[in-house]
């Protein structure tokens, strides 16, 4: 008997046993968490100290992934700056850094901590998901030594990173993800030489994970969908909403039904500064969400997904929207547009005064066609449609037609 064939049996099996634990749908879990903050200072912190900080902030972090497990969930997202907080300079964050290797390196930090030195937030972290058998995605930073002959190496020798990990239900280590647009505010930060586009497979689809402010962006967030076809993306977010158009839950559920996609979203909690909505999206709208300015109380969600959305019988069909846009009947003007600032930017609008119809409104290049129809409206609201289609240049440049 040739090698082959004698190795062929075993392979037969292995991708058997794969199809047996593969499954059509799973349980997600997002958790929204009230993070506990450090004392703002600009002088670095002991390590120690740190680590009793980011320890008060996993111990909350544990407690929501012990009852998401126990509820039957295969994997939780908890949010960006979810366990140091923020108010850093680029010296005062070094304490709460760890290095964190390349996944490639097939590493269980609760096993092996000491492989890559100390890292005590990732050993804690890959207990948490070994001993609750689930998948645990969490935002953390990592620190990269460079040299001289890096033209870009910052003057202090090291890279840093807002980066997000993932470890398997056994504990390995299975994504690692650098945040590539930052925040205006984040410059405790480097940008990554590149872009990353982080994906991992599991027994329930194939995942893509980033943070935050990338959504807004080309890259990474729209080639891990189009070109990576990921089934589901992984977004811990420390999302400030801002009207009418970055609201969380309306912009992240819309976001997973224009990307046909599942996103599992996880933000930050802090009404001080409008930062909260959490959500489990699917193409064909929420699966369930939660936006609470009234306590500041941590949030657990659990919802069942389709593990392959675009194979879904639920799932609504692909459309071709520029082709949509260019077949629509452009429906009659009203008397009620008007201009106004948001954000900075001029958009138009126009004021939605009858209890449903048909509206289109344009700005330059840019029409919007509108079917509504109200099933509520009181005498003290008022509702329009907007459009805005030029360069938003506040927080970096990318384009923003809404």
């Amino acid at each position: 008997m040739l090698p082959s064939q004698a190795f062929l049996p075993a392979v037969v099996f292995a991708l058997t046993a794969l199809q047996a634990l593969a499954s059509d749908t799973f349980i997600a879990a997002v958790y929204e968490h009230a993070v506990i903050l450090p004392d703002p200072t600009t002088e670095p912190v002991s390590p120690d100290d740190a680590l009793a900080l980011m320890n008060k902030n996993m111990d909350v972090l544990e407690g929501a992934i012990k009852e998401a497990a126990q509820k039957g969930a295969h994997i939780i997202v908890t949010p960006e700056d979810g366990i140091y907080g923020w108010r850093f300079t680029r010296e005062s964050i070094y304490p709460y850094l760890e290095d964190i290797p390349d996944p490639v390196v097939n590493w269980i930090p609760c096993t092996d901590p000491s492989r890559f030195g100390p890292a005590p937030v990732q050993e804690r972290l890959s207990c948490m998901a070994r001993n609750n058998s689930i998948y645990v995605v969490a935002n953390i930073g990592d620190k990269k030594p460079c040299n001289s002959s890096d033209p870009k190496c910052p003057s202090d020798g090291r890279y840093q990173y807002n980066t997000d990990v993932v470890f398997d239900p056994q504990g390995k280590l299975v994504a690692r993800y650098h945040k590539y647009n930052l925040f205006i505010v984040e410059s405790q930060f480097n940008y990554p030489k590149e872009p990353e586009a982080v994906t991992f497979e599991t027994p329930f689809g194939k995942f893509g994970i980033f943070t935050c402010f990338d959504i807004l962006f080309y890259e990474p967030a729209v080639v891990l969908v189009s070109k990576m076809q990921v089934d589901t993306v992984l977004f811990p977010t420390a999302w400030m909403n801002v009207l009418p158009f970055l609201t969380a839950v309306e912009f992240h559920s819309a976001w997973a039904m224009g990307m046909r996609v599942n996103v599992l979203a996880a933000n930050t909690h802090n009404t001080s500064i409008e930062m909260t909505g959490s959500g489990i999206y699917a193409p064909a709208g929420a699966r369930t969400y939660s936006y609470n300015m009234k306590t500041e109380d941590g949030h657990l969600l659990i919802a069942e997904l389709d593990a392959h959305p675009r194979l879904s019988p639920a799932s609504p069909p692909a459309v071709s929207w520029n082709s949509y846009a260019l077949s629509v009947e452009r429906f009659s003007q009203n008397d009620h547009e008007f201009t106004g600032i948001v954000f900075e930017d001029p958009f138009t609008f126009t004021e939605l005064t009858k209890p449903g119809g048909n509206v289109t409104l344009c700005q330059k290049d840019l029409c919007c066609h509108l079917s509504y129809k109200m099933a509520e409206k009181r005498d003290d609201e008022v509702y329009v449609l907007g459009a805005f289609d030029d360069l938003h240049v506040v927080e970096g440049q990318y384009y923003l037609q809404v």
